[in-house]
């Protein structure tokens, strides 16, 4: 079929198009930094602590190398300065943050969320507590680490209902219940179950069937950063979406959940200096 002016004139148009929304969608490399402490999602190397590991470090890895881009993990300190860090543009993605309104100005979340954090009630095998529902939590004393990122809608319930002790870390927490100075605990299923397994508190301690709370942990890209486009966000939000389907997601944060069990009985076993 031949083609006249017009069309040839067309197809080079619709060619260089083409070419430019690839370049502009190409991003060579991303720079992620998240918690340092929050495992199993996150968490500094033991062996390498300028970088981080965890479930969503691994799944961003993933995700982005079906993308072609290449992704490093650093640790930049505590959580704000790791949300500053990318604030600010000097790293690219945030990679396990709870959605936060007074963040949108800075950050575009990507959709779906990498991970729900389902957060139990944890309290002593032979409690006899009755829960059927997250307001029957306010008959019981409770504690909750200092360090958990629960909803908005979650935290304003229990300023105004629960009577929760806060803890230094989930450690102590755990510890307050052990020694009935709490009836239950607040802790994600996975950072909860691993916890308890490797303070060898498994016979003691136990998950009630309630869920409280399940905050999504979102990446979420600086406004700053140059790979910051539309492509990126299209394809991931892509990529995102398919990997519950996939059952990645899921095998990916067990995988995590006993590499962070192994890393603490290791840290056990250690002859003591």
């Amino acid at each position: 079929m031949k083609l006249g002016k017009s069309g040839r004139w067309l197809m080079c148009i619709m060619a260089v198009t083409a070419s430019q929304a690839m370049a502009a969608g190409k991003c060579e490399k991303l720079v992620a930094t998240g918690s340092p402490d929050a495992p199993p999602y996150s968490w500094q190397d033991p062996k390498d602590p300028r970088h981080l590991i965890g479930a969503n470090v691994d799944l961003l890895r993933q995700v982005a190398g079906e993308l072609g881009v290449k992704v490093e993990v650093l640790s930049a300190g505590r959580r704000d300065q790791a949300l500053e860090e990318v604030r600010s543009g000097r790293m690219d993605v945030l990679l396990d943050t709870p959605m936060q309104v007074a963040q949108l100005t800075a950050l575009d979340y990507i959709h779906p969320p990498l991970q729900l954090n389902e957060y139990l009630v944890w309290t002593r095998h032979d409690a006899t507590v009755t829960l059927d529902g997250p307001a029957d939590l306010a008959r019981y004393q409770g504690s909750v680490s200092e360090k958990a990122r629960l909803t908005p809608a979650f935290e304003a319930f229990a300023k105004a209902q629960l009577k929760l002790v806060p803890s230094q870390n989930l450690t102590q927490a755990l510890q307050k219940l052990v020694l009935g100075q709490v009836d239950y605990v607040l802790a994600g299923r996975y950072s909860g179950m691993a916890m308890i397994q490797s303070l060898g508190l498994g016979s003691d301690l136990i998950a009630r069937d309630l869920v409280v709370d399940r905050p999504g942990l979102y990446l979420s890209v600086s406004h700053n950063s140059a790979c910051n486009d539309a492509w990126l966000r299209g394809q991931l939000a892509k990529k995102l979406t398919e990997l519950p389907v996939s059952g990645a997601s899921e095998a990916v944060l067990q995988q995590n959940v006993e590499r962070w069990k192994a890393q603490m009985q290791m840290t056990a076993d250690a002859p003591k200096q």
